[in-house]
Order: C-alpha cells, then sequence, then structure tokens
C-alpha cells in the first residue's frame, strides 16, 4: 500500500481540526504541536485540503482553520484522495503492466484489496472517528501537554 506521511498527517490533522472545531478557528501552530507534525510540512497539505474544500481558512486576529462542512460529511478516504494520495496496493499502480508489460497473476487479488481499503476508508467519517472512546482519550492527554519533537524530527519531513 502506498499510503505516505503524506496520508497519514493530513488524516491526523483533519481529526485534530474537528475535535477542536467548537473552539472557533484552530491554527496550524496549535496542529503541529499537539501532533507533532512540521509547520511547514502542514502549510502545505491545507493548502491542498482547501483547494478540495474540505477545510477554510479565516483570516485576522483568531483566524486559523475550521473544516469545510460538517464532521459527518468528510471520508477519510477524501482527505487522503484530496492530498494526492491513494490506496494501490498493486506493485504496478494499476496500470496492469506489472510483469512485462502485462498484467501479473496476482494483479486483480491486489485491485480488489485496494478497492476493499477505499470503501472502508470512505465508509469512516471524521466524526467517527471522533466518538471512538480510544481517540477521545488521546486527544485529552494531547491537550493537557505539548508534544515535544527529537531534535533532527523537523529536519526528516519530506517534501509534499
Amino acid at each position: 500500500m502506498r499510503l505516505t506521511t503524506k496520508g497519514r498527517y493530513a488524516v491526523t490533522a483533519m481529526l485534530d481540526l474537528a475535535m477542536h472545531q467548537d473552539g472557533g478557528p484552530t491554527t496550524l501552530a496549535d496542529i503541529a504541536n499537539r501532533q507533532g507534525i512540521s509547520l511547514s510540512y502542514l502549510e502545505q497539505l491545507f493548502a491542498k485540503l482547501r483547494r478540495g474544500e474540505l477545510v477554510i481558512s479565516v483570516r485576522g486576529p483568531g483566524g486559523g482553520y475550521t473544516l469545510g462542512r460538517d464532521a459527518e460529511a468528510i471520508f477519510v478516504a477524501q482527505v487522503i484522495a484530496a492530498v494526492n494520495e491513494n490506496v494501490d496496493t498493486t506493485r504496478c499502480g494499476g496500470a496492469q503492466n506489472c510483469t512485462d508489460q502485462q498484467k501479473c497473476l496476482t494483479h486483480d487479488l491486489w485491485h480488489d484489496l485496494s478497492d476493499k481499503i477505499f470503501e472502508y476508508l470512505n465508509d469512516i467519517s471524521l466524526s467517527d472517528l471522533m466518538n471512538r472512546s480510544s481517540i477521545q482519550e488521546v486527544a485529552k492527554r494531547q491537550n493537557n501537554s505539548s508534544f515535544s519533537a527529537p531534535a533532527n524530527f523537523y529536519e526528516s519531513e519530506v517534501g509534499v
């Protein structure tokens, strides 16, 4: 599966944003602090999320980001797609040129798995995640402490 940190961080940041929606716009600095994600990386991700109309930017004092629609209407698969990620498990990226420019023996198996993963992620909304007690516990812990990244953490980030 080719789900990189880009997709994982986008989902994490969107879930964080959804969980703090009641307090008004959330700054990327707050998300970066709670989740241990580089601010510059978040800026790049949120530019794509904004283009995908999943978030709205609010300018000025007290500004930040809000969800572009209700958490019930934003699904994990949409977040991943908005940052140009996919959940393809085939070796060929779905091009059916796996072996000697032809479809390999197990292509259909991996393609079907990709479809199942997409269906699963497309069936889970941010609201569904927010309602999980385990996620609420982690969010509570994160709200009570700030992330302290290792010295080389931000240097290891890859471009979006």
